[in-house]
């Protein structure tokens, strides 16, 4: 049985409450095949949505978690496609590791950016994020936008950048899924992705603060 990592709960009584909601998403989710530090990751977004089916359709390449802890651990920035993401993750964990979280959606040069080559905010805002050098050795956060995600991967594969890590769980109808299995694709950069069509920015919120637990437990016990 996996143990609870870090908490983010302040209280006893929300303290109480996540360790008996963990302790049902154990008990009830029957088999799986992810390793301990993966589990931890897939049992939060089970966790955030209710949805066991993510038992299943999550899926790491063989580095994501450690390559998301060590990323972590050296601070590397966090630039995703939405604000929700941004919003939705913990202040004072990224403060404690001195975690930056990016995103560039609704900036007014993004914006006029797209409008002028008839493209999306999305992939506007990563490319932004690259002339920045937030994306090279930083964690990727992909929620929402399909596009965003495939201009991380062409900027993979044409500008040679290269992230920590990629959570790519954009959520829809239109190349959602393709997008992902794309990003699967990847052999040289680590990847954590919801397979299909399901996703959404609460996932990816969800996942990276397991990282960060999981990353606070290993400065703490080594």
């Amino acid at each position: 049985m996996s143990q609870n990592i870090q908490t983010e709960q302040l209280t006893q009584a929300g303290q109480q409450i996540e360790h008996d909601s963990f302790a049902i998403v154990d008990r009830e989710v029957g088999e799986h095949h992810y390793s301990d530090g993966e589990w931890q990751v897939v049992r939060r977004m089970i966790h955030a949505t209710a949805d066991f089916e993510f038992n299943g359709l999550t899926e790491f390449s063989a580095q994501a978690v450690e390559g998301g802890i060590q990323a972590i651990l050296h601070g590397a920035p966090i630039v995703a496609d939405v604000e929700m993401i941004c919003v939705g993750l913990s202040l004072p964990r990224l403060a404690h590791f001195g975690i930056g979280a990016h995103q560039f959606i609704a900036d007014a040069d993004v914006i006029a950016a797209a409008k002028q080559v008839n493209s999306t905010r999305a992939v506007q805002a990563m490319r932004k994020a690259h002339k920045l050098g937030l994306l090279d050795g930083g964690i990727v956060a992909v929620g929402n936008a399909p596009t965003a995600l495939l201009e991380v991967l062409r900027l993979i594969k044409e500008d040679g950048i290269k992230p920590a890590l990629i959570v790519g769980m954009p959520v829809g109808f239109v190349s959602a899924a393709e997008s992902k299995d794309l990003l699967a694709e990847l052999t040289d950069v680590p990847w954590l992705i919801s397979r299909g069509r399901k996703g959404g920015s609460t996932l990816v919120v969800a996942a990276i603060h397991a990282l960060l637990s999981l990353a606070e437990s290993r400065q703490t016990h080594g």
